[in-house]
């Protein structure tokens, strides 16, 4: 039998060059280039005039071109994952259909994070841990080196609280949910505490404050903190949120869905962006002007942080709100007047406009926090919203975010390597 011929029995489908062409939807002239690229083969027809194509291989790139084109910059489509969470139109945002920021302005973190995990509002929840799960997570973040960060403290306490937990390949939702209230009190109380006197007592907020700051927190401050950590629940498929959506397609129990958010979260393009925020405020409250700050960073080739949102035209909602609650504390007034200043500096330069991560460095520069505390506000939060995502995708076909290759490399096959001498 000669090569590329089909079996006795088994007819294949051929096409001609312009057929495939109309199926790809390209010029003739790109089929045989396809073909000189190897990413087609071609065989000569019956009697010597022209070549015809396999008509499964051809529908099989015609598919691989649209996922490309779809997610190709400037095509104007990207990867779509259904999802009945969040919907950001705008100016605005919603969980569920509802309205983000006035859910947070009404509710409790926890609440929020139950109405986003059932469609249910269950008034007065709280979140509490078992000594068990908090002891194997302290007693793992304890054994870590002193100079170890917030997020590499939270991803080794998921991990011990997974390992104390033998019923966690339990992927019913009854059985996720519950991993959910229990996993995310255990990563706050993994934290180190900043006071001496700290309890873990009341709200998830309260207990978060005390490993945040040492500054004692009355109810407006608590309230600021809370608001925060639920405007910061979800935000449709952020970087951490497709990461932990793969790592759930693939059957990943709760917990190793969560480390791979906190994974991805630290880079300083997504949860570690209000790090860098905080220290740019700070450098301009030093300086008591926002204008030498400014002009050092971009002479230095950076970009301005805490500014700018590529699914907000103007401001950043979860920034307006967290605005809005700061400017009802005095201590907030000198970090306000210094964000404000650093958005009307820029503004003559670009049209940008704050986004979250200025708004919770406001608040963690109000209150003695590291500027690394933003990042753990982020990292807590939207633990709620990856485990909502990842119920999502235990309801959908396994293993299906699975995209395929495109292959850029010399041309097979290549002749094997020397060896090493």
């Amino acid at each position: 039998m000669r090569e590329h011929e089909p079996a006795p029995g088994h007819a294949e489908r051929r096409l001609s060059t312009k057929e495939a062409a109309e199926l790809l939807g390209v010029k003739p002239e790109t089929v045989y280039a396809y073909v000189s690229r190897g990413r087609l083969s071609s065989r000569r027809a019956p009697g010597g005039r022209g070549s015809t194509l396999d008509a499964k291989e051809v529908e099989a790139l015609a598919r691989r071109n649209r996922r490309e084109s779809a997610g190709s910059p400037g095509s104007g489509g990207e990867l779509s994952v259904r999802t009945r969470l969040t919907f950001i139109d705008g100016h605005r945002y919603y969980f569920r259909g509802v309205d983000a920021t006035e859910l947070a302005a009404r509710h409790s973190y926890e609440e929020v994070a139950e109405w986003l995990w059932t469609g249910r509002m269950r008034p007065g929840t709280t979140f509490t841990a078992p000594a068990s799960s908090v002891e194997a997570a302290r007693r793992a973040v304890d054994a870590l080196p002193e100079h170890s960060g917030p997020i590499d403290r939270l991803r080794v306490a998921a991990v011990a609280a997974a390992i104390a937990d033998p019923l966690r390949f339990d992927l019913t939702e009854e059985a996720v949910l519950g991993t959910a209230r229990i996993l995310i009190p255990t990563l706050v109380a993994a934290l180190p505490p900043q006071r001496a006197d700290h309890r873990d007592e009341g709200s998830l907020a309260q207990r978060l404050w005390g490993r945040l700051s040492g500054h004692p927190a009355g109810k407006v401050q608590l309230r600021v903190l809370d608001a925060a950590l639920a405007l910061l629940v979800d935000h449709d498929l952020a970087a951490s949120t497709l990461a932990v959506r793969v790592a759930a397609s693939a059957r990943a129990h709760a917990y190793a869905a969560v480390s791979a958010g906190l994974g991805v979260i630290e880079g300083p393009l997504h949860g570690a962006a209000s790090g860098l925020a905080h220290r740019l405020l700070e450098e301009v409250l030093d300086l008591g002007d926002a204008a030498p700050v400014i002009a050092q960073e971009l002479r230095a080739g950076r970009r301005i942080p805490g500014l700018g949102h590529r699914l907000y035209p103007g401001e950043d909602p979860r920034a307006r709100a967290l605005f809005a609650l700061l400017e009802e504390i005095p201590e907030a007034a000198p970090a306000l007047a210094a964000a404000r200043d650093i958005v009307a500096t820029t503004a003559r330069r670009a049209p940008l406009h704050a986004n979250v991560d200025l708004a919770l460095a406001v608040l963690t520069a109000s209150f003695g926090m590291e500027p690394s505390a933003g990042e753990t506000i982020f990292a807590v939060a939207r633990t709620a919203g990856w485990i909502a995502h990842a119920l999502e995708e235990y309801g959908e076909r396994p293993l299906r975010m699975r995209p395929s290759g495109h292959y850029v490399g010399p041309k097979p096959p290549q002749r094997l390597p020397d060896r090493a001498t």
